[in-house]
């Protein structure tokens, strides 16, 4: 049978177009089951509390669960893969931070690449690492901090949650900088060195306001300055390290991704569901976050240390 030229342009057209309105029908309906967001490090710590906040947002807004799976391991190694490997369909989320950009240069053989195999969804928040000691140390300032490193090599044990964690390399830089030798401890998770320095384990951690804050409202913990070139919202009474190490500069990231060929439909869908919820005050002011609205990012890395929107990368696949 031969079909009339216009009835055969007809269906061709349709036929083009079935793709497209499928990947739509399946953005309008997602999620219709429970989501997975992965964390690569211990319950407890900034990534953590960063994927639990939004999760919760993620499940009202959205009406299906958000579970939060901690896998740690391997720098955050064994989240990452098992993200990639999975099903690109929306369902297994992975929470990005900066180990994850690190563990590139750290590890010799991974089965995977973050910027190739993992799509960015949104970020989250940047924050300020705080140089937080048990109270139990003697020092009270940046300067007393180095002056007692320096009469006591080797004998500081300095936490962080993990190797290759954002604390760690914040961490050595800030030996780096200040010529001191301190013994790295490293941990699963921030919340789990966290602990151990109220316990005075350890003596020093380079934290994440998130997770610390309370301690160090509470005089638990004692905040000697903040890492970046600015004071922190949240704690406007902190110097910064640059203060009194000239150049010293750190800060800390973490965000959302998804297997490289989750569709556009689906990452454009949580990208505004996400960026809602970090416009929402009652989010932004959770733990220890300033409500000040920060600058727009263009790209899905947020760019101030509030939780912040930012708009998913043209073209993700």
């Amino acid at each position: 049978m031969r079909l009339p030229r216009r009835r055969f342009l007809h269906l061709a057209s349709g036929a083009v177009a079935l793709p497209v309105v499928s990947r739509f029908a399946r953005a309008q309906a997602y999620p219709s089951k429970p989501v997975r967001i992965v964390v690569g490090f211990a319950a407890g710590g900034a990534t953590d509390i960063s994927a639990r906040l939004i999760g919760q947002w993620l499940s009202e807004r959205l009406g299906q669960q958000f579970i939060i799976e901690n896998r740690p391991g391997a720098g955050s190694n064994i989240a990452t893969e098992a993200v990639v490997n999975a099903s690109p369909d929306g369902y297994t989320l992975l929470l990005v931070n900066i180990a994850s950009a690190a563990n590139a240069t750290l590890y010799d053989r991974l089965n995977f690449k973050v910027v190739r195999d993992i799509a960015p969804v949104a970020g989250i928040v940047r924050s300020p690492y705080v140089i937080e000691v048990n109270p139990s140390l003697p020092a009270k300032t940046v300067p007393e901090f180095i002056a007692y490193a320096k009469a006591n090599p080797g004998k500081i044990s300095m936490a962080s949650g993990g190797v290759g964690s954002g604390n760690h390399l914040a961490g050595e830089l800030f030996k780096m900088v200040a010529g001191v030798n301190m013994l790295h401890v490293p941990y699963r998770g921030e919340g789990l060195a966290v602990t151990d320095l109220l316990g005075a384990q350890v003596q020093v951690l380079l934290g994440v306001p998130l997770v610390s804050i309370e301690y160090i409202r509470a005089s638990k913990l004692r905040a000697l300055a903040v890492t970046t070139a600015t004071r922190s919202e949240a704690l406007p009474e902190i110097p910064t390290v640059g203060d009194f190490v000239p150049g010293y500069e750190a800060s800390t990231w973490n965000g959302i991704g998804a297997p490289k060929k989750t569709s556009v439909e689906i990452i454009d869908k949580l990208n505004r569901e996400i960026n809602a919820g970090l416009a929402d005050p009652n989010i932004s002011s959770r733990r220890g976050w300033p409500t000040s609205a920060p600058p727009r990012c263009p790209a899905r890395l947020p760019i101030s240390e509030s939780l912040s929107p930012t708009k998913p990368r043209s073209g993700a696949k």
